[in-house]
Parts: structure tokens; C-alpha cells; sequence
């Protein structure tokens, strides 16, 4: 049950939620970074005409997408124990002890290169395909086309949709807890070990991941609207 002894004595240890709410956003935001390389390339080779490539992405995302983070991340960090048996231990950011937290970071990335790929996909397909035949017809090279022309603008339509992916990879991010990355869900086991309070660390737990993805939400929708009201004047104009 919940006691007000209980909340006391696992407040005691807020410096120690603080770090793992810095260490949830330091890794939520390098799972986000690479995976966002990773859907881009994967987006690319699934639009791309080498069927080779086309088959692996789409497997590749298929895979991801049908089996659970848990299982992803579990496998990912003992593939690394095994090919890196001699990976070294010392602190990132004074947080992170390197050998868990490369695995963590790979495992989330992956993941979430799975699903950005689709949205990065979708952003290329909702480019007019007169943008495209227009600077080819001025003698862009495919490459170009898509680098200089298309991406730009396919970018600025999925930046909610990534952003919204930040959001979900925080509170995914809470499984890397148990290869021992440092993060919230660290902290409570660490603060549930010290104070044999159970429930209490828990609920702080739960009022962190709120103020770290409500307030993100909120920003993420309004500049949503913004933005969609923006196109809208820019199509009144034309």
C-alpha cells in the first residue's frame, strides 16, 4: 500500500531520478538520431528499382515491426556480449557505461528505423511527381533530384511524425533497463532495492515519463497546426 513514509523515502533519492530522466532523454534522442538514418536509407532502397535492396528493407522492416522491443533488445545486447566479449566499461556523459549502452542504442534504433521508414516513405510519396519531373527536365541527375528537391520538402512533412516518435521511444526506452542502461526504470529498481518500497517508486516513475511526454505531445501538436496552416495560406496564394 501507499504510505507517506513511503513517497519520503523514495523522494530521498531524487538526484538519482534526475540522472534518469537525463539518461531517458540522452538515449531516446540517440535512438531517434540513427534511427532516423536508418529509415531514410531503408525508405530509399524500398522506393529504389534494385530488387535486391527492395526485398532485404522490406524484410528487414517486416521482422522488426512483428516481434516485441523485449526480445529485440535482450538478443541485440547478448549478440554484442558475444561478438564484443572484451567491449569496454567506462562512463558516457558520466551515466552510461559504454557496453550496455551501445547495445540500447543500437536495439532502439533499429526499431525505430523500422517505423520511421514507413512515414519517410510516405513524406517522399506525397511529393507531386511534377516537382520531380520538372528538375529532371532541367537536367538533374535522380540523385540530386531527390537530395536537393524531393527530401527537403518530404522532411518538413514527416517532422511531427518524428517528433512523435521521440515521444514513443522514451517510454520504449524504459525495457533497456534490464541490460542496465541508466535510466528512469534504473533508478526505481535501484531506489526499490534501497527502501523496500515498491509501489512508491513506481508512481514517481509514472510522473516523470508524464512530464517528459505530455508537455512534448502538446508542443508537438501545436506546431503541427502551425505548420498546417501554413501550407494552407501557401495554397491560397498559389
Amino acid at each position: 500500500m501507499f504510505t507517506k513514509a513511503g513517497f519520503e523515502a523514495a523522494f530521498a533519492y531524487w538526484p538519482m531520478f534526475l540522472e534518469g530522466v537525463l539518461g531517458t532523454v540522452l538515449l531516446s534522442a540517440f535512438a531517434v538520431f540513427f534511427g532516423f538514418i536508418i529509415a531514410l536509407l531503408l525508405a530509399l532502397c524500398r522506393m529504389g528499382r534494385i530488387a535486391p535492396l527492395r526485398w532485404l528493407a522490406t524484410a528487414y522492416v517486416e521482422v522488426f515491426r512483428a516481434t516485441p522491443m523485449l526480445v529485440q533488445v535482450l538478443l541485440i545486447y547478448n549478440v554484442f556480449l558475444l561478438a564484443f566479449p572484451d567491449m569496454p566499461s567506462f562512463r558516457i556523459f558520466g551515466l552510461f557505461i559504454f557496453r550496455r549502452f551501445v547495445p540500447g542504442v543500437v536495439a532502439l534504433s533499429l526499431n525505430s528505423g523500422a517505423y520511421l521508414s514507413e512515414v519517410i516513405r510516405s513524406g517522399i510519396s506525397s511529393i507531386p511527381i511534377g516537382q520531380t519531373e520538372a528538375a529532371r527536365s532541367l537536367g538533374l541527375p535522380a540523385g540530386k533530384t531527390m537530395r536537393l528537391v524531393v527530401l527537403p520538402q518530404a522532411i518538413k512533412n514527416i517532422l511531427p511524425a518524428m517528433a512523435n516518435e521521440f515521444v514513443t521511444i522514451i517510454k520504449e526506452s524504459s525495457i533497456t533497463y534490464l541490460i542496465g542502461v541508466q535510466d528512469i526504470m534504473s533508478v526505481v529498481k535501484a531506489v526499490q532495492g534501497a527502501t523496500y518500497r515498491q509501489m512508491e517508486a513506481l508512481v514517481y516513475a509514472a510522473v516523470l515519463y508524464f512530464c517528459l511526454t505530455f508537455p512534448t505531445s502538446k508542443v508537438i501538436a501545436h506546431f503541427e497546426r502551425k505548420m498546417s496552416r501554413g501550407y494552407k495560406l501557401s495554397l491560397i496564394h498559389i
